[in-house]
C-alpha cells in the first residue's frame, strides 16, 4: 500500500486567504448596510453552508492499495478499482490550461470537484491540492480524474504495474 498525502503549495494558501477574506468583506458589508433581519441572517448562513460544504470536500490523501487507486477527502471517499481503470498518464501544466470550474472549490484549500474540460468539452474531476504535478486516471467509461501529487511518476507506474497485472490474471 502507498499513500500519497495532499501538500497545498503557497499559490492554494494565497487563494484560501483570499476566499476567507471575500467571506468575511461581504458579512461584514451586509453587517454594515442592514441592521439585523433576515437578509443578514440569510448571507451569513449561506456563507458558513458553503464553507462547511467546501471543507468537507478537501482531498487528504491518495492511497493505492493491492485493489484499487482510492481518494480521501474530509468526508468523502472515491474508490477506483484496478480492473476499472484503462490508463493513467502525467499531464502538463499546458493541458490543464483550459479547465473551468462547474461545481468545485478553486483555490480553498485546493482544487476539487466537477470541472469541464474545454480543450474536449467533456467533464473531469479534480482532486488536487496545488495545480502542477497532475495525473490522469481514465476509467473504461471514460470518466477521468485528475489527481496532482509529489511524485507523478510514481503513481503513473504504481497505476500502470496494477493495471497490467490485472489484465494478465484475467488472461490467464
Amino acid at each position: 500500500m502507498q499513500q500519497y498525502k495532499y501538500k497545498p503549495d503557497a499559490n492554494t494558501w494565497y487563494w484560501t486567504i483570499a476566499h476567507f477574506i471575500a467571506f468575511g468583506s461581504i458579512a461584514t458589508g451586509i453587517f454594515m448596510v442592514y441592521d439585523g433581519g433576515y437578509m443578514l441572517a440569510w448571507v451569513v448562513a449561506l456563507s458558513i453552508a458553503i464553507i462547511a460544504l467546501m471543507a468537507l470536500s478537501i482531498p487528504r490523501r491518495i492511497v493505492a492499495d493491492e485493489e484499487a487507486l482510492e481518494i480521501y477527502c474530509i468526508s468523502d471517499f472515491t474508490s477506483i478499482p484496478y480492473e476499472s481503470i484503462s490508463s493513467a498518464r502525467e499531464v502538463t501544466q499546458k493541458e490543464m490550461l483550459l479547465m473551468v470550474p462547474i461545481f468545485a472549490g478553486v483555490g480553498f484549500f485546493g482544487y476539487y470537484g466537477c470541472f469541464l474540460n474545454l480543450r474536449k468539452w467533456e467533464l473531469v474531476k479534480i482532486y488536487a491540492s496545488r495545480w502542477s504535478n497532475f495525473v490522469e486516471v481514465t476509467d473504461k467509461c471514460e470518466e477521468r480524474y485528475y489527481l496532482s501529487c509529489d511524485n507523478p511518476q510514481e503513481l503513473v507506474a504504481l497505476i500502470n504495474t496494477h493495471i497490467t497485472s490485472n489484465n494478465e490474471q484475467k488472461s490467464a
